[in-house]
């Protein structure tokens, strides 16, 4: 992996290590190795697991791996500089480094003068020492060297003299990769690009007067406390650097890390660096979300290429536009990062969305026939009184095929009562709920509690249901938000619900508006189970047609 094409780029991803530092993210072993694994099928050539005997689940980790290895990942394992006034070969922290049993070892120094002397309490060449024993016993134990300068930008820019030495230490000892970490992520992009080709000079005309030593390849590991870890690390790729470490979906601490899920695009569709293959980029939304969902944080929709945002369209004007070329208003096809294009309804919409919204159900609109006109109205009316659309794109196409006469009646609500036990000192509620439908000429009386009104609400209509929609029992209600609307009226507020069910990989949200929250939270649920069940009718009619 050290002669590279000069196109070549490799990725380093320390999702597993660095972007679990993120507050409020915690990660089992089995959900490290799922990511491990969907990282692997993406193609990023080094994944970083973890520390070593820093905490037994990372143990553990490297131990299943080494039993299942990856199918074509570099594992790394990770691990700071030995201790001041120690041996290498005597530090138990490096012994578990080598159980760890990964060919790669990532091994991180202080660059930093300040570093050394504050926080190692330490002398400066003793710090230049913890390198090169480090480096050098890791390589007489057959592994081969990562080593990141922590902190490398504020120290050479406070120091250069000294950072330097650290860098020489390190390829002395036999290190592979050079990587220059923005730790406290204050660097400026031109900043980088500066300090990266003068570093790069200066290790050239350094193993030049040495032509026994190899020109180590350089990385960069930038942090995004001012909002420029993506940009620091392209300034660094075309200064000259070839490794580039950050993490899926931005994950890191603090403000968190170099986003991959921005870097790959940018470096490969727009910069002509080669870093994953053409096939593997296309699941690059795929992947950004599975790893959200594995460390259950919400998607960021408004993420550039992987967001469900990222190439949305509400501007009515926008829409025309781009229903007639997508370049005018998108930088690149969403297609060649997995995403997909969205046309947004709302309040602001012209005719040109109900168009092109009517299309991605389906539904081809005559925009010189009333039923186009009529649509685009009722949502607008809608809208004023506190229904929002383009956060519920199921409540809006059973709006569409009610105004076309076609929205087919699976079910229909007779009536429902919900009585709720408030008991003092208990933190839950007891709720029952009583609802009468009527399917296909027959009327069925169902009950059920659950924890809360619209909890008890669901079950009993499923309940009603599922003995006619056996599919109900694979739909889950998978989020909930209230939002009031008119807060200055008091109890009497308008209420709008925002529901979002989910059957296996298909997701899909519903809305609701009343000034009775249960009301509200009733449009919403039944709205959901009937686009579901319209989502299944659907899906077994192409399955007919197809067979």
């Amino acid at each position: 992996m050290t002669t590279n094409p000069s196109n070549q780029l490799w990725l380093y991803d320390t999702t597993l290590r660095d972007g679990t530092q993120r507050e409020g993210l915690s990660v089992s072993i089995e959900d490290k190795l799922r990511i491990a694994r969907r990282l692997d099928k993406l193609g990023i050539p080094f994944i970083e697991g973890g520390w070593p005997g820093a905490n037994p689940k990372d143990v553990q980790f490297f131990w299943q791996l080494q039993e299942d290895p990856l199918e074509q990942a570099e594992i790394v394992a990770f691990c700071s500089t030995r201790r001041p006034n120690t041996n290498a070969a005597d530090e138990p922290m490096l012994q578990a480094i080598l159980a760890a049993g990964t060919r790669w070892v990532t091994i991180f120094g202080k660059s930093w003068d300040l570093h050394v002397t504050t926080g190692l309490k330490t002398s400066l060449e003793e710090n230049l020492a913890m390198i090169r024993d480090t480096v050098e016993y890791l390589r007489s134990q057959g592994r081969r060297i990562i080593y990141d300068a922590e902190h490398w930008f504020d120290g050479y820019k406070h120091n250069p003299d000294y950072a330097l030495q650290t860098l020489e230490a390190a390829v002395a000892a036999g290190a592979e990769w050079l990587v220059f970490c923005d730790t406290n992520g204050g660097t400026l992009p031109q900043e980088v690009t500066q300090i990266v080709e003068s570093v790069i000079g200066h290790l050239s005309s350094m193993t030049n007067d040495q032509q026994q030593r190899t020109i180590p390849q350089i990385g960069i590991h930038t942090h995004n406390d001012s909002d420029l870890a993506v940009a620091n690390a392209i300034a660094a790729v075309m200064a000259g650097a070839t490794m580039v470490q950050g993490t899926i979906n931005g994950y890191g601490e603090r403000c968190g890390n170099a986003n991959l899920c921005s870097l790959i695009p940018n470096l490969q569709l727009k910069l002509g660096y080669s870093c994953i293959g053409e096939h593997q980029l296309l699941q690059l939304t795929e992947a950004s979300r599975f790893v959200s969902e594995v460390v259950n944080l919400a998607p960021d929709e408004h993420a550039p290429f992987v967001g469900r945002s990222a190439f949305a369209h509400k501007g009515g004007i926008h829409v025309s536009a781009v229903e007639r070329n997508p370049l005018t208003y998108e930088h690149i096809q969403p297609e060649q990062v997995g995403n997909l294009r969205r046309i947004v309804i709302s309040e602001q919409s012209g005719l040109s969305n109900v168009l092109a919204k009517a299309r991605t159900f389906g539904i081809e609109l005559d925009k010189d026939k009333p039923e186009a006109r009529q649509i685009l109205q009722r949502m607008k009316d809608l809208e004023s009184e506190g229904y929002q659309f383009e956060a519920a794109e199921a409540s809006f196409a059973l709006l569409m095929y009610e105004a076309l006469a076609s929205r087919q009646l699976f079910f229909e609500v007779k009536g429902f009562q919900v009585h709720c036990d408030l008991i003092e000192g208990k933190e839950s509620t007891n709720a029952l709920a009583t609802i009468k439908v009527a399917v296909n000429g027959q009327n069925i009386l169902a009950a059920a509690e659950g924890n809360g009104p619209v909890a008890a609400l669901d079950a009993a209509l499923r309940k009603a249901l599922v003995n006619f929609y056996p599919q109900l029992a694979a739909f889950e209600l998978t989020d909930y938000k209230v939002r009031i609307l008119n807060g200055h009226t008091g109890t009497a507020a308008k209420t709008r619900v925002l529901v979002e069910s989910r059957s296996g990989q298909l997701r899909w949200t519903t809305v609701g508006v009343s000034t009775n929250i249960l009301e509200a939270s009733y449009q919403a649920v039944v709205e959901g189970l009937e686009y579901g069940l319209l989502l299944h009718s659907q899906a077994e009619a192409a399955l007919r047609v197809s067979s």
